[in-house]
């Protein structure tokens, strides 16, 4: 038929379903879906629907139908125009104040931001549909399929990170979800997703498998994209397996499927692997042809990881031809723009976007506990109401007093221990682990063994110090200092030593006597360095007194010649993710319950300096802690 033709019947379509609607335009996603699905592939009837539905005022139809062209537009490479679409079909979702229109929109731009391998953007888009999502006590199956989609995107940040098994386990949840909507489609995703991590593993047999298995879904739904994906991963595996003539047959597969849908990302994927399995073949001119096309349209697109691809596998072919300076060449190109692809900028982006799930969900846990441990008191209360009933007058009174005096003593006991939780928390924050793990292993990496084993012991001390200091509410000021020593040596590794940390104790002060609240002057330095000294760029120095001015306090003084409190809350209210300190809080509560044991109360002082030219200079913090007269005393 010809397509004028066609063009002309599904336009006629269009009017024919608008008709039936009877000037009732639909509100519900669910509706709207079943009603124009059929349009999703038809870019002229959608623009159609968009005109009629703005005329209408129908704004979840537009938003529905902008969507849709959107993923047209992606699958044709057409980033730009697919960005353009999701980010109108955002707006008009919010507008009409519908969420589950809001969360897809949000995906979409994600799921595009991801095709071009812009990090950043994509997993603030993802973790935003996430948050909404989660946000809604009874979510709709659309919304709940939504929540599977911003999980299958944390597996892949996981992915990204080389975290397989936690990958693994992120689309696990994913799949969880897509078999109870039974979302043929997601379940082909997920699967596929799994095989990627195996591969990556080296797990090429049960990689195959769940290759196999999202093929068998792709099938049921007659997706055409599906099956040049599964065609191009299975036959990637077969060349890993040797078994090169099948990967040539299969990828061939993959490719002519892919140049019918035009879709550029897996027609440069295609002509890659292709290429690839050409070289194990030993066809060298048709490998070479296919893997230059494949790097031409990569570059045109900008598909930077199929750029990669593309200069590894050059290189090795040439390197086989022994053109050395080709196979060089190519090699360097495919070095420098992975650096782009996995800065280390991203690598902590990414990171701070794990360990933010990681805490919501550790956090849903202690609600649980916390729920749990009022039902253990609610039956307590009861049992004792009994007990009471059943005595004399007088018995009765003095068993009240009891019980409150010791509800009081549980409220300040669970304060406490609250308190040294979050405490604890703050200290072993998997942020703080993982970053410093990750530069010893740089040092490992770059065989400076010597800074590797040192910065291991440093870093072995100072968690064997927080897990002791855990368990004592009080420890001598001589401990915390060396714990600090400690914290500053570990930290300094992730700012290239630069930092200028020093201690200086005034005569006549013995610390070894003196008792202060375990790990209290940490988040001190943590302001110091992130808040003051990060964003400045040479000369950092953080200096530490401790002395007294009077009889019944001993007084620490943090100052650091950083930019300033003032710059410092500039630039984390410009940042996407925020540096929350919410380590401040909780030492002063700890000080504060400290401070019980004394006559007098604790004091801190935050003061801002400045230079000649009243330019911020830094930020010094002054904390008074009170002290026993018997601390005071020499060994």
């Amino acid at each position: 038929m010809p397509s004028g033709q066609a063009q002309n019947e599904a336009s006629i379509n269009l009017e024919q379903t608008l008709q039936k609607l009877q000037g009732t335009w639909p509100k519900q996603y669910e509706t709207i879906d079943s009603v124009f699905l059929k349009f999703k592939n038809d870019s002229v009837v959608l623009k159609t629907l968009i005109k009629k539905a703005e005329a209408k005022h129908a704004l979840e139809v537009e938003s529905y139908a902008c969507n849709k062209l959107g993923e047209l537009y992606r699958n044709l490479s057409q980033y730009d125009a697919a960005l353009k679409m999701h980010a109108k079909a955002e707006n008009l979702a919010i507008e009409a104040r519908n969420v589950q229109l809001e969360v897809i929109s949000l995906n979409m731009i994600g799921v595009v931001y991801r095709r071009m391998d812009v990090i950043k953007p994509a997993l603030d888009y993802h973790k935003k549909a996430l948050d909404i999502a989660n946000s809604i006590a009874d979510p709709t199956p659309q919304l709940r399929a939504s929540i599977a989609v911003s999980q299958n995107s944390m597996g892949n940040i996981y992915l990204t990170l080389k975290q397989y098994d936690l990958a693994i386990a992120q689309f696990e949840k994913s799949l969880f979800i897509e078999q109870q909507l039974d979302n043929k489609l997601g379940l082909a995703i997920n699967y596929h997703n799994l095989g990627y991590a195996d591969e990556a593993k080296g797990l090429l047999d049960v990689a195959l498998q769940n290759y196999k298995r999202s093929l068998e879904y792709n099938e049921q739904i007659d997706s055409e994209v599906g099956r040049v994906i599964c065609f191009n991963s299975i036959g990637q595996i077969y060349i890993k397996q040797g078994k090169f003539t099948e990967a040539k047959i299969i990828i061939e597969k993959a490719l002519e499927k892919a140049l019918q849908l035009e879709d550029q990302f897996y027609i440069s994927y295609a002509y890659i692997n292709l290429g690839w399995a050409q070289n194990e073949l030993n066809l060298n001119a048709l490998a070479e042809a296919n893997l230059q096309k494949g790097l031409e349209i990569s570059e045109k697109y900008g598909l930077k990881t199929s750029i990669v691809d593309a200069h590894k596998h050059l290189s090795s072919l040439y390197e086989k031809q022994k053109a050395y300076q080709k196979a060089l060449f190519h090699y360097n190109q495919a070095v420098e723009l992975e650096k782009t692809i996995y800065t280390e900028r991203n690598m902590q982006y990414v990171s701070d976007i794990i360990i933010q799930y990681e805490n919501e969900a550790k956090n849903v846990q202690i609600q649980q506990l916390a729920n749990e441990n009022e039902l253990v008191k609610s039956l307590m209360q009861r049992n004792q109401t009994i007990f009471w009933f059943a005595i004399l007058a007088l018995v009765i009174t003095a068993a009240t007093m009891i019980v409150i005096n010791r509800n009081r003593q549980l409220r300040h006991e669970k304060q406490i221990l609250t308190l040294e939780q979050d405490m604890l928390r703050s200290q072993m924050n998997p942020h703080f682990i993982f970053n410093s793990l990750n530069s010893i292993k740089l040092y490992i990496i770059n065989n400076e063994k010597e800074n590797a084993v040192y910065y291991l012991n440093k870093f072995s001390k100072f968690i064997r110090k927080i897990l002791i200091a855990s368990t004592e509410k009080e420890i001598p000021l001589e401990d915390e200092l060396e714990t600090m020593k400690l914290y500053m040596n570990i930290e300094n590794i992730r700012f290239s030593n630069e930092i200028q940390f020093t201690i200086d104790v005034a005569e006549g002060i013995n610390t070894a006597y003196i008792r202060v609240p375990s790990l209290i002057l940490q988040p001190f330095l943590e302001n110091a360095l992130w808040h003051g000294l990060s964003s400045k760029k040479e000369d950092k120095q953080i200096e530490m007194k401790v002395y007294q001015e009077r009889q019944d306090f001993v007084t620490i003084s943090i100052t650091d010649n950083g930019i300033g409190r003032k710059a410092s809350g500039l630039i984390n209210h410009n940042r996407v993710l925020k540096r929350k300190s919410v380590g401040l809080a909780i030492t002063k509560a700890r000080l504060t319950n400290f401070s019980k044991g004394f006559t007098t109360d604790y004091k801190m002082d935050i003061v801002d300096l400045y230079d000649e030219q009243q330019q911020p200079s830094g930020t010094r913090v002054v904390v008074n802690i009170p002290i026993r007269a018997t601390n005071l005393k020499s060994a």
